[in-house]
């Protein structure tokens, strides 16, 4: 038996993966997303009974409450995604990825469960071995991911809840991002080849964006085991610095060129190593590599060849 979920912003990136897996597990799915993009990435699920779709705005209360009525899951994925975006918009960034939050928080039910996605660039650049747990502290330096934060906290007063501090994410989608971190160096390998890299032995973690809606299902399983706790979730073998993510890029496309700058410093000074060892203990393990993701792309941006697809 399923659950009746509401996926706010579920037609963006992430939502039009996840929204389709959550119908196949047998679950009734209602999606509301004001269609900023003018996607329409969940066109495949309409002819499914166990689909809603609403075009509205999540800061409406007149929207959202009779749409929590009847949900038993909410993900919130509604949002301004990335520091690029909320600096070019920074006011509807705070009214969206902030104040929308905790309204919802306020007017959702204490026994509906949230499983809310945030960001691991929460951690900054890390202690001082740039090595980060759950439990590390947070050093937020963009409004997004200081805006994460602070709604990171507010969820967690909830019982009913789970935060998934999500490595950077990559993968092919329907509503496709090309400004994310490897989905963007593939793009220029495949059609500039080549790169200047500033700052390079920075660190990231990865995730790729079906493992980020299998950890969803996995939550969804597990709500009872699960709930009130905030897990990383990434790849354990992919904690890399941008020139060994631009090394495996280039195993796959040979004449891709990259260079370090000499001078210049990066706008985005996220530098770290994140454990993935709470999640992977919950009984979840990512099922793909960075170098599937990485193939997945080149096919993908065969199709590409402009920069539509983008957040900013």
């Amino acid at each position: 038996m399923g659950y009746n979920i509401l996926v706010t912003g579920g037609a963006g990136y992430l939502g039009s993966i996840l929204v389709p897996e959550l119908i196949r597990s047998g679950n009734t799915v209602t999606v509301l997303d004001n269609f900023i993009y003018k996607q329409n990435s969940l066109a495949n699920v309409c002819s499914d009974k166990n689909f809603r779709i609403v075009k509205g705005d999540v800061r409406l209360k007149s929207t959202l409450l009779p749409l929590l009525k009847d949900s038993e899951i909410i993900i919130p994925l509604a949002a301004l995604v990335g520091a690029p975006l909320c600096n070019i918009d920074p006011i509807n960034a705070k009214t969206i990825n902030h104040d929308s939050m905790l309204a919802l928080f306020e007017w959702a039910k204490s026994d509906q469960y949230i499983l809310m996605p945030t960001t691991n660039s929460a951690y900054g650049t890390g202690d001082k071995n740039n090595f980060c747990s759950e439990e590390s502290e947070l050093r937020p330096i963009s409004q997004y991911a200081q805006e994460k934060v602070l709604v990171e906290k507010t969820l967690l007063e909830r019982s009913n809840s789970i935060s998934f501090r999500l490595a950077t994410v990559f993968g092919m989608s329907p509503r496709m991002r090309i400004d994310l971190l490897v989905n963007d160096f593939v793009y220029r390998a495949i059609h500039d080849r080549f790169i200047v890299l500033f700052e390079s032995h920075f660190k990231r973690n990865y995730i790729h964006i079906r493992d980020v809606t299998r950890v969803f299902l996995h939550a969804i399983q597990n709500l009872d085991k699960m709930r009130g706790q905030i897990y990383n979730v990434g790849l354990s073998n992919a904690n890399l610095s941008k020139r060994e993510l631009c090394e495996r890029i280039q195993a796959f496309v040979p004449d891709f060129i990259f260079q370090e700058a000499l001078v210049g410093k990066d706008p985005d000074q996220r530098n770290y190593i994140v454990s993935n060892e709470k999640i992977e203990k919950t009984g979840f393990k990512p099922s793909y590599s960075l170098e599937s993701g990485i193939q997945e792309l080149i096919k993908g941006y065969v199709m590409l060849q402009n920069t539509r697809y983008t957040n900013v």
